[in-house]
């Protein structure tokens, strides 16, 4: 019988920035950008703790206190990985053009690779690697400096793996993709190497295999060129320009899955991993609100409120009220990305969260939290 370790955790790029320049992505931007109404450029109209937050230096001391909490969640988030000792790593992840383009852009696929490439994603330009794609230069794609550079590596995989589990959620009704190949990138996306970097954040390499479980987050949302990606760094389009690109022959990408689906998906994965001889991890990677992705607030701050519901379900060990989440509020809070942890959410039904950390912010683009579910014993008692 199998056990099954759970990690929640956030992917965003913000912890590689210095303390300098951690505002910038996307803060700084969209403060500067002309289509931000004045009104929510002025500071005087901020929350109280936003404006504590940027401070009299402009967020550079929040920044580094905001990368300690975070970091400090991870460290001991990989504590209880390398205590646990997993035979592999199933990683919920999203995919921002970057490997999925217009040739196809499936609800769900499980990469099933024996090798991986770590921080060497193709080309530099923001439509061949994503919006937060990294260069190998100490830059990233905004032209930013970065603090923490990524290094070129690789890292196992398991293909016997990855094709088993695929083939039993399609037994269980689930139609997921199976991939042995990158399609547009000479490694993952962001949302899984961001992960690994954080979680060897003292860099002592990462032994386990990985199984890269991607899910459509975005759905529609998907920045793709023909819908103006490049035009719309650190926010989206509003409707009115939506609806000029659609004018024009334009075609949106299908919705992303059901929130329920990604639940009951989460769900079956565990099942099949408990019946299985394996010791895994699952973890669910995203920060949930993202200011770049909501024009409640002019796409400078996020849905704190919202976030900090559903992080009172998460300690409540009321989790499982995700799966009815809804879809609509989901994205226009920005929470696109909140379907990873909804996949972990039906893994861990039934199990207790212990927060690890969770770091609020309205400059830093998203509050980022990281919690972990203990094992359950074999006796069916937690660990």
């Amino acid at each position: 019988m199998g056990e099954i370790l759970g990690i929640g955790c956030p992917h965003g790029p913000h912890m590689r920035f210095t303390d300098e320049t951690m505002a910038n992505v996307y803060f700084r931007i969209n403060l500067r950008n002309a289509k931000t109404p004045a009104v929510l450029r002025d500071p005087k109209n901020w929350p109280a703790k936003m404006r504590a937050e940027w401070g009299n230096d402009e967020g550079v001391s929040a920044a580094r206190r905001h990368r300690e909490e975070v970091i400090n969640g991870f460290r001991a988030a990989r504590q209880a990985l390398d205590q646990f000792n997993p035979d592999f790593v199933l990683m919920f992840g999203d995919d921002q053009y970057e490997n999925f383009k217009e040739d196809i852009l499936p609800p769900f696929c499980v990469y099933a690779f024996d090798e991986f490439a770590i921080g060497g994603a193709k080309g530099g330009r923001r439509n061949e690697i994503g919006p937060n794609g990294i260069l190998n230069t100490g830059v990233s794609n905004l032209g930013i400096p970065m603090e923490r550079p990524p290094q070129q590596s690789r890292i196992a995989g398991s293909k016997k793996i990855g094709t088993l589990l695929a083939g039993e959620l399609v037994n269980k009704g689930f139609d997921v993709g199976w991939s042995s190949q990158f399609h547009h990138s000479t490694g993952l996306g962001h949302a899984f190497t961001f992960t690994l970097d954080y979680l060897d954040w003292d860099r002592k390499g990462f032994p386990y295999p990985l199984i890269p479980f991607q899910v459509n987050c975005y759905g529609e949302d998907m920045r793709m060129p023909a819908l103006g990606a490049n035009e719309w760094i650190g926010r989206l389009p509003d409707r009115s320009e939506v609806d000029k690109i659609l004018s024009k022959g334009g075609v949106l990408p299908p919705q992303a899955p059901p929130v329920w689906r990604c639940y009951d998906l989460g769900k079956a994965v565990a099942e099949i991993i408990a019946a299985s001889p394996y010791r895994a991890c699952i973890i669910g990677s995203s920060s949930w609100s993202h200011a770049s992705l909501t024009d409640l607030h002019g796409f400078l701050w996020g849905d704190v409120e919202s976030d900090r519901e559903h992080y009172d379900q998460l300690k409540a060990g009321r989790f499982d009220q995700w799966r009815n989440l809804d879809p609509d509020k989901l994205r226009s809070s920005g929470q696109h990305e909140m379907r990873n942890w909804i996949c972990l959410a039906g893994a861990m039904e039934g199990r207790e969260a212990q927060i690890l950390t969770y770091a609020e912010s309205y400059i830093f683009n998203s509050s980022k939290c990281v919690a972990l579910f203990p094992p359950r014993a074999r006796d069916g008692d937690i660990l």
